[in-house]
């Protein structure tokens, strides 16, 4: 009897030196959070803290390995932890960048029809035709750079629409430079 009671407290002593079993759930808990971060585009918005996930999740296989599954069960619990956290910051990233993207569409727009009607003017048919037809070329341009950001808007790639919305009110703005300095040398 003295003997099994020997064994048991061996038994008992080596399970906690070796910090039980391995946090299976707990890193599946993890890879369950990371994949749901992906999902909500972390890996564009909020990189940075889906990399720290990953790496959390990586350091807990390592100690899995290892067989220090204290220190296994901690990273797992990091890595779920910084994957809910990236999932967050990438909603709220996505959020901004919708709202912005939207603003520079309107923007851009607006650009369009304002030198739309300003190509209408009594003053442009003075202008040089070269000038005139270039700027032309360039609302179109813009025009169409504005479509492709309402494309990317509806299918929720906001740094394209923001890319796209951002070319076209550079295009506008230098048609108008373009507009103004043919003007003056006219004056």
């Amino acid at each position: 009897m003295r003997r099994a009671w020997a064994f048991l407290a061996l038994l008992v002593l080596f399970t906690t030196a070796c910090g039980g079993d391995p946090p299976e759930r707990e890193m599946q808990q993890a890879q369950d959070a990371i994949d749901a971060a992906l999902a909500a585009r972390a890996d564009v918005y909020a990189a940075g803290e889906l990399a720290a996930a990953e790496a959390a999740l990586t350091s807990a296989g390592a100690a899995v390995s290892a067989r220090d599954y204290r220190l296994a069960l901690n990273h797992a619990l990091d890595s779920r932890q910084r994957a809910q956290i990236a999932a967050k910051v990438a909603a709220d990233g996505m959020a901004a960048a919708r709202a912005e993207a939207d603003r520079d569409i309107t923007r851009a727009a607006m650009g369009v029809d304002g030198m739309r009607t300003r190509l209408k003017s009594s003053d442009v048919p003075r202008l040089p035709a070269r000038i005139v037809a270039a700027v032309r070329t360039a609302v179109a341009d813009a025009d169409q750079r504005v479509q492709e950001a309402r494309a990317a808007l509806d299918r929720s790639d906001y740094k394209a629409a923001q890319a796209a919305a951002a070319a076209a009110n550079a295009t506008l703005t230098a048609a108008s430079r373009d507009l103004e300095a043919a003007g003056k040398k006219r004056r």
